[in-house]
């Protein structure tokens, strides 16, 4: 990661910070404290992502890569907070709940997309630019799926860890009756498709440095 990427993420989170307080003293309470929260989950997968940048070795970057995969969603997944709007205003105006909620919607998205392009990058320079687009794609659309396990059956990434068995089957009982979740797999392809689009738009706007241009 460049100096000045590096410098604008960090400025983008004191953005957020800003507006949230902002928020905070008018309202005269926290409740919306845990978009920090969910801003910090989607800043790991970035965080990930420059760790693999440093492993040469497919095999060893297999658990950072399961890793990766696994927090992924929790970046686009804070668009879905949008659902909170002017939830607990008070004398707050809509208009600084919308400005808050899209300012972490976005860098949380900002962070996503940072993450998943320097993977690809990593399977085009171990593979091929064939395997990093179905690498992306592929991390894009089951995004959809893991956004709406979090987002309304309330699974959290380390629930694969701290209770596999419940959420596996859940998952296979989605995956098994089709037919009788198409409300689900509905969301899955709608929101994957959004997101495919933002990182087509957003990769087109990449600039060509060295790195870049061996994936165009």
């Amino acid at each position: 990661m460049t100096t000045r990427a590096l410098l604008l993420n960090l400025l983008a989170c004191l953005w957020c910070c800003i507006v949230l307080n902002w928020r905070f003293q008018l309202a005269g309470h926290h409740y919306y404290a845990f978009m920090l929260w969910n801003l910090f989950l989607a800043g790991i997968p970035l965080g990930l992502s420059l760790g693999l940048r440093q492993i040469d070795r497919p095999i060893l970057a297999l658990p950072v890569l399961a890793a990766w995969l696994l927090f992924f969603p929790n970046a686009p997944y804070v668009l879905t907070d949008l659902m909170h709007l002017n939830e607990h205003n008070g004398k707050v105006p809509k208009w600084l709940d919308l400005l808050m909620l899209l300012s972490f919607a976005f860098v949380a998205l900002w962070f996503g997309f940072q993450s998943l392009h320097i993977v690809q990058h990593w399977f085009a320079r171990k593979f091929s630019h064939a395997t990093a687009w179905c690498v992306s794609l592929g991390s894009l659309g089951l995004s959809g799926f893991g956004i709406y396990l979090g987002r309304f059956d309330r699974w959290n990434s380390w629930d694969l860890l701290h209770r596999p068995v419940s959420l596996l089957s859940r998952i296979a009982s989605y995956v098994l009756h089709p037919l009788a979740y198409t409300h689900i797999w509905g969301f899955t392809l709608g929101f994957g498709t959004l997101l495919i689009f933002a990182y087509l738009f957003w990769f087109s706007s990449v600039p060509t440095a060295t790195d870049s241009r061996k994936l165009e």
